[in-house]
């Protein structure tokens, strides 16, 4: 591995390890030992879920889904987030987390399956500790603040057992910060101490809401009148998003309380595919934040700097072709739910009243249907 540089960061109050050129930096309080192979597995996962998002958006576009949240942009901040978890770990997305899911080991046809109408938005969450997906703006954070409260009571935390204390990570927007149960999970997690980690991603716009019509002072800042620590970490940097969701998971998971993690990033695409934001955003302010694209300093650093073959990058894009292929065939032969489904996953046991109501369903949709 190269040496690392001491650089004077852009801003003083954001972490940064991997500039844009794709120089390594040190940082005193987040120190990294990773490996160029490990990097080059953070890059691969990039491509991959920009590849995701990618045929996401064309499938919407043919009419295969409903609609799409993209994610292009903020891929480091939910591949380095989504890394630091450990097995045990409960993430709480919302709606835009595919970088994240893709960790947890949800296949993207999941995903798919949610905005083409073919799921009804339901998994189980405890086969990847993945949570569902949550339309409400801000509603995941007070699910994550709840799931951390048991943490506590089942003695998860702070136990000294690392495959045993667990913490939870909640995703959430800078247009969700400005929402009352993102406030109130703060108010939860600072007077209990809990395990929990806030990760916003600050991607700038709350649809077609600047940020900076929402707070006067960085949101990080937020956390300190809860009780609890915040940090502003480069969420177009892999490495500096993993190594502060790293350190601010363990320190939950040894019972050392709350962190709120403010990402600083850029949505690159739309809101949604519904979205035009043309209407609101300058041409100008996007086209500065391409020269920050999180895949491109992994690729700068890994072609500049260490040995990676260059068989790799070729190998990597027959995978992501291979992965499109999946995507697209996939998509279109997701079978449709039964009308008896929406029934299922509601509860562990079903009650009598509830077969009573399914049978009597089923019954009505098969009369309309003959």
């Amino acid at each position: 591995m190269s040496e690392h540089v001491h650089a004077v960061h852009p801003e003083p109050d954001l972490v940064q390890l991997l500039t844009p050129e794709g120089q390594r930096v040190e940082h005193p309080d987040y120190p990294l030992e990773i490996s160029d192979d490990e990097i080059a597995s953070l890059y691969r996962d990039l491509v991959l879920v920009r590849r995701i998002d990618t045929e996401a958006i064309a499938l919407q576009r043919q009419g295969e889904l409903g609609l799409w949240a993209s994610l292009l942009g903020q891929e480091a901040a939910q591949i380095g987030a989504g890394r630091a978890l450990k097995p045990q770990d409960m993430a709480f997305p919302t709606y835009r987390e595919h970088g994240v899911a893709h960790c947890r080991g949800v296949d993207p046809l999941t995903l798919l399956g949610l905005f083409r109408g073919t799921n009804l938005g339901g998994f189980d969450p405890r086969e990847h500790n993945f949570n569902l997906y949550t339309i409400v703006i801000g509603a995941q954070t007070l699910h994550a603040a709840g799931y951390a409260m048991g943490v506590v009571r089942d003695g998860a935390v702070g136990t000294g057992n690392p495959d045993r204390d667990t913490a939870v990570l909640a995703f959430f927007g800078d247009g969700a910060s400005s929402q009352g149960d993102v406030n109130e999970a703060f108010v939860f997690a600072g007077a209990g101490n809990l395990p929990v980690v806030f990760f916003c991603q600050n991607n700038q716009w709350a649809i077609s809401e600047p940020v900076e019509r929402q707070s006067r002072v960085p949101l990080y800042m937020r956390a300190s009148g809860f009780g609890f620590p915040g940090v502003r970490v480069d969420g177009n940097d892999v490495l500096a998003t993993l190594a502060v969701t790293r350190k601010a998971l363990n320190d939950a998971r040894n019972a050392q309380g709350p962190t709120l993690i403010e990402a600083f990033t850029y949505r690159m695409n739309p809101h949604t595919t519904n979205d035009d934001p043309r209407r609101y955003q300058l041409a100008s302010e996007a086209e500065t934040w391409k020269l920050k694209d999180p895949i491109e300093r992994v690729r700068a650093y890994l072609t500049r700097q260490t040995g990676i073959d260059a068989d790799f990058f070729t190998d990597l894009e027959q995978e992501a072709k291979e992965l499109g292929e999946h995507i697209r065939s996939g998509c279109r032969t997701l079978p449709d739910p039964t009308p008896e489904s929406v029934f299922d996953s509601v509860h562990v046991s079903i009650t009598d009243d509830l077969r009573a109501q399914r049978e009597d369903f089923v019954s009505f949709v098969s009369e309309v249907a003959s």
